[in-house]
């Protein structure tokens, strides 16, 4: 058994930069690049494998593999039938679009197999930062409606200040967008859907403006719904950040040396936000740095990670047990 790592897959939108290759270094193609699918089985962009031994799969082919599905992906994976996260870097150099996600329930109602719970980590951001998430007021879903018809959505929205190592919790449901000058890591159940609410008037390089999902994004919103906010508290070594039905997140700052175990119920994806450093297993060991992710498979056993760094830690929340 070993650590396995992905080729990222890489999207140019429109808010893209060029921190993904300044501070993340990231091999990207393209000038502005908006986002690094680190972790995915996603149909719009499924990771290939590093691995030698798994040369030519992907992740979408090994999770189907029946010998080997469980010893990599733990007991737990038996209960889906894709991967069930999607790990992700965020460069957004402009504001993304105002927008919205449905839950399960919505989603198999409108013919897809899941939602989109998800949780941003900030990695980086300027002074005086902020992201949008839920609204200000209490809202019918048609005084929503008219609102943003009459161009006026400003009015409602909830802003709510971020500095780096903040963490938000974004329930399926919520308004939400990750404004300009915001670097983040983004763990999410696997769903690629989004409800453009607001695309601030912008056009693309074709002078043409993204489609709006209006009539969509209002039969999901929950206009109750607030994001959690979680402030980074440096002096803690080990923080969970988020934890929900879908996923839970640990927010893990090395300073020398940090050991654990793997789980069988579940995989573990380890994201490095900052620093440097390797991990050892097995009498093997591979140097990581910023801006590395990679799979801790469920049957590995003990691991090690050395060097000064802080990684998130993500993994599944939801044991065959349990039911």
């Amino acid at each position: 058994m070993d650590i396995i790592f992905f080729k990222p897959i890489f999207k140019n939108y429109i808010w893209g930069g060029k921190n993904l290759k300044r501070k993340l270094n990231k091999k990207t193609p393209y000038l502005k690049t908006a986002e690094s699918w680190e972790i995915s089985g996603n149909e719009n962009g499924v990771c290939e494998l590093l691995n030698k031994e798994y040369k030519g799969k992907n992740l979408e082919e090994l999770f189907e593999d029946k010998e080997i599905k469980e010893k990599i992906f733990g007991k737990s994976s038996n209960s889906y039938e894709k991967f069930p996260l999607l790990i992700k870097f965020i460069d957004a150099k402009e504001n993304l679009s105002i927008q919205v996600h449905p839950d399960d329930e919505q989603a198999k109602r409108l013919g897809m197999p899941n939602g989109k719970n998800e949780m941003w980590y900030i990695i980086d951001c300027k002074k005086d930062s902020k992201i949008i998430g839920g609204l200000n007021t209490n809202l019918t879903k048609n005084k929503l409606k008219e609102l943003i018809e009459k161009n006026e959505i400003n009015k409602c929205l909830n802003f709510i200040s971020i500095k780096k190592g903040d963490s938000i919790y974004i329930p399926a449901g919520t308004v939400h967008a990750i404004l300009k000058n915001t670097l983040i890591c983004e763990i999410q159940q696997n769903s690629d859907i989004t409800y453009r609410i607001y695309d601030w008037n912008r056009k693309d390089k074709n002078g043409k403006r993204r489609e709006i999902h209006l009539k969509e994004a209002i039969e999901v919103i929950k206009t109750e719904n607030k994001p959690v906010l979680i402030a980074n508290e440096k002096d803690k070594e080990n923080q969970v950040i988020t934890e929900n039905e879908f996923f839970k997140v640990e927010r893990i700052q090395c300073d020398k040396v940090y050991k654990d175990s793997s789980d069988i119920n579940t995989f573990c994806a380890i994201t490095i936000v900052d620093g440097k450093g390797k991990i050892k297993f097995n009498k093997k060991e591979y140097k990581v740095k910023k801006g590395t992710s990679f799979l801790v498979p469920a049957s590995l056993g003990s691991y090690t990670l050395e060097g000064k760094m802080v990684f998130l830690k993500s993994y599944l929340n939801k044991f065959l047990e349990e039911k």
